[in-house]
């Protein structure tokens, strides 16, 4: 199955960063997002991006006009009746997502793959709500969608073997490794990684050392890039809290209690990188 066009609903972090290297790996890109200053944020933020890759010789494109003619940015859904292949790259909640999914059904031709970027919600309920479960795929990028390699394909209850195939083609286009999932609470990486999270925020609320030692302590001796409070904070903190929330309620394992420092960070507005202030202090 040959993909030339790519939908993306969202033009977010995640749904720029993953319209970004869709539009540098030669494929035309949909951007659909209804809020006029976000697509031109967005833009802006695709273009500076690219001139970057650019003067660091990371980018095999002549320059970032040539990527961002491949991107066309708009605002109705309907838009989405000339899909090939749809990212849905919308906030992570469930309810927003399933009656995303259900318009995008009703809209998209009956051949379209719909993808959704969710990094903890369940496929298989995403997919009841169409009447296509068996094209209905997960397609869990990382952020910063331009540097992280990895892609997690997260096949349903009723996914397909095709569908698997032709989103595994796809991620490979766009210069992404793709790993099969199973459809899992946190799929793989957020299964393993928010318990880490979590912990470390457990270490720093009763007092075990403080949060610059904490993640000094893992990226010296566990040899991580970042600690793990700073990758909270680049996460979205909130982000962090949704996914634990998913894992303990769903797993029933009391090991993924949330820290309430970690509730008490959400609920006073702390949210990491995106606010400008987390575990740790951002300059804007």
């Amino acid at each position: 199955m040959e993909i030339e066009r790519v939908t993306i609903l969202g033009a977010g972090t995640m749904g720029r960063g993953i319209a970004e290297v869709a539009a540098v790996h030669g494929l035309q890109v949909t951007v659909i997002e209804p809020s006029a200053s976000q697509r031109t944020a967005a833009a802006e933020q695709i273009g500076a991006s690219v001139e970057k890759g650019i003067r660091r010789g990371k980018l095999a494109v002549s320059s970032a006009e040539e990527v961002l003619q491949r991107l066309v940015w708009i605002e109705s859904m309907q838009e989405a009746a000339a899909a090939e292949f749809v990212i849905e790259a919308a906030v992570e909640r469930e309810d927003i997502k399933v009656e995303l999914f259900q318009q995008l059904d009703e809209i998209c031709g009956s051949d379209v793959i719909l993808g959704s970027n969710t990094s903890s919600i369940s496929i298989t309920r995403l997919a009841a709500a169409t009447k296509r479960p068996e094209q209905v795929v997960g397609m869990h990028f990382f952020n910063p969608v331009p540097v992280m390699a990895p892609v997690e394909i997260v096949r349903g209850l009723q996914t397909s073997d095709a569908t698997v195939a032709a989103t595994r083609e796809l991620a490979e286009r766009m210069g992404k490794q793709a790993f099969a999932v199973a459809d899992s609470p946190g799929f793989a990486v957020n299964r393993m990684l928010m318990p880490l999270i979590n912990e470390a925020v457990f270490a720093l609320q009763e007092g075990v050392a403080d949060a610059a030692t904490l993640d000094s302590l893992m990226k010296l001796g566990c040899n991580h890039p970042m600690g793990p409070l700073e990758l909270a904070d680049l996460i979205g903190l909130d982000v962090c809290l949704f996914i634990t929330n998913v894992l303990h309620r769903e797993l029933g394992d009391p090991k993924y209690r949330p820290c309430p420092l970690l509730v008490r960070m959400v609920d006073a507005g702390r949210l990491g990188r995106k606010t400008g202030e987390g575990f740790f202090h951002y300059d804007s």
